[in-house]
């Protein structure tokens, strides 16, 4: 009798690789083509898909969120090269983040375990109310992404606001996951368990 190979785990690093990739593709073809944000969006749907790619060759799957991102980019992308409106692409952020705490804050109200579904595997041993809780916890935070993107691309240049989601929000939201550590042995993970898991990032 024959049993299916169990995907691999990509693990913080490929899973930080598959992420910020794209997005520092993004910066550099920004800068390389003197600014200009429809060469550097192109390219960023280009690398967008490779990831996806990537990730379903390699580990044998791509999480329902990951592809709802992947789609957001190369649909709010095409139309930000169609139509010539940088601001189509920078948006993105905030509806992927509200998206994401609406399904979030769903799940808390309606007892469905949306964040154990995608996270399940990762905190072997955490209780049910830590799981409410790391829920809660993160739909606060991607609340407040979702109105710090809006305020940082409404009120700055493109090379600053893709600047701020390379540099601010991706080690912000590692460093948010690193405090809810502790937070999450109190509530079941066993010590050797408690490493930094993040959600799937936008």
């Amino acid at each position: 009798m024959s049993t299916k190979p169990k995907p691999a785990d990509p693990g913080i690093g490929m899973r930080l690789a598959l992420d910020l990739g794209p997005l520092v593709i993004y910066f550099i073809a920004f800068a390389a083509t003197g600014h200009n944000i429809y060469i550097a969006t192109a390219l960023f749907m280009g690398v967008t898909a490779i990831a996806m790619i990537v990730s379903l060759v390699r580990f044998g799957k791509i999480s329902p969120i990951q592809i709802f991102s992947a789609v957001m980019v190369l649909i709010l992308g095409g139309l930000t090269i169609w139509l010539h409106k940088d601001w189509i692409i920078k948006i993105k952020p905030t509806i992927y983040y509200v998206t994401v705490t609406s399904v979030l804050v769903w799940g808390l109200i309606t007892g469905r375990p949306t964040l154990q579904m995608v996270l399940g595997q990762a905190y072997p041993g955490l209780s049910e109310e830590g799981w409410k809780l790391l829920t809660r916890n993160w739909a606060v935070f991607f609340f407040a992404l979702a109105i710090a993107n809006e305020i940082v691309w409404r009120n700055s240049t493109t090379a600053f606001w893709l600047g701020y989601k390379l540099w601010g929000s991706m080690p912000a939201t590692l460093i948010f996951a690193a405090c809810n550590v502790p937070m999450l042995m109190r509530h079941g993970l066993a010590a050797d368990d408690n490493k930094v898991v993040l959600p799937p990032e936008e």
